[in-house]
């Protein structure tokens, strides 16, 4: 299937969950997982319609911005951030979606600050408490967010999860329930007066209709939009 016809399928996916939860389409992105890809592929991805792209790897995101690949969408990263990676992150992408401890959100509120920049970022909840993934616990989050209220150059949108692989499907919708009763505490709690929660980025190719039905706002989508992996580029 040729990159517009699968973009089109999955706007499709979108909206028919949606609408199955009672929701409407437009209340969901679609963010384009574009790790390994290549710039053509990305311009691609963007002309077809895709309005946002999340990076995993550092390389990969500098190598892209250089190219402006990304012309026409935002661009988020999604992957693990490294500690002494943040100066290459902050200020050039719109949200930084997996920030997991409090070094890594002091080092983004130094940065920013240098800058001269608010920085838009999640808090990514490792949600089946895994011992091989990052991500905060529900009640280190909580305190995360109240730490970034305290900040002037981050600004907390909301909350990111990748829940265990799921071996049934349905089998993660207790995990994206439980985000979901989470994001609605933490935004109910209004650690400030200037932050906005209002993004739950949750569900990826093979359960984004399960996170919608849970009241996802965001999935990051991969491999339903560009097939399996290309080979990993020599600047990945």
């Amino acid at each position: 299937m040729e990159l517009e016809a699968r973009i089109a399928a999955v706007r499709q996916q979108i909206a028919e969950a949606a609408r199955a939860a009672g929701r409407r389409p437009e209340e969901i992105t679609l963010c384009a997982a574009t790790k390994v890809q290549s710039e053509e592929t990305i311009r691609a991805a963007i002309a077809a319609g895709i309005t946002v792209c999340g990076e995993n790897r550092v390389q990969e995101l500098n190598a892209h911005l250089a190219e402006n690949a990304y012309q026409g969408a935002q661009v988020h990263f999604i992957g693990h951030l490294q500690r002494n990676k943040v100066k290459y992150v902050v200020g050039h992408v719109a949200l930084i979606q997996s920030v997991a401890g409090e070094e890594l959100l002091n080092l983004i509120e130094k940065q920013a600050a240098k800058l001269g920049i608010v920085q838009d970022i999640l808090i990514e909840v490792n949600i089946g408490a895994e011992a091989s993934k990052s991500g905060a616990s529900p009640e280190e989050a909580d305190r995360l967010a109240a730490l970034a209220g305290q900040m002037e150059h981050v600004r907390l949108r909301g909350l990111m999860a990748i829940p265990p692989a799921a071996e049934q499907e349905g089998e993660n919708r207790r995990f994206f329930a439980e985000m979901r009763r989470l994001f609605v505490d933490m935004a109910g709690k209004k650690y400030d007066n200037e932050s906005t929660m209002d993004i739950l980025s949750m569900g990826m190719s093979r359960d984004f209709t399960d996170a919608i039905a849970e009241g996802a706002t965001l999935v990051r989508i991969g491999t339903g939009l560009f097939g399996p992996r290309p080979t990993n580029r020599a600047h990945g």
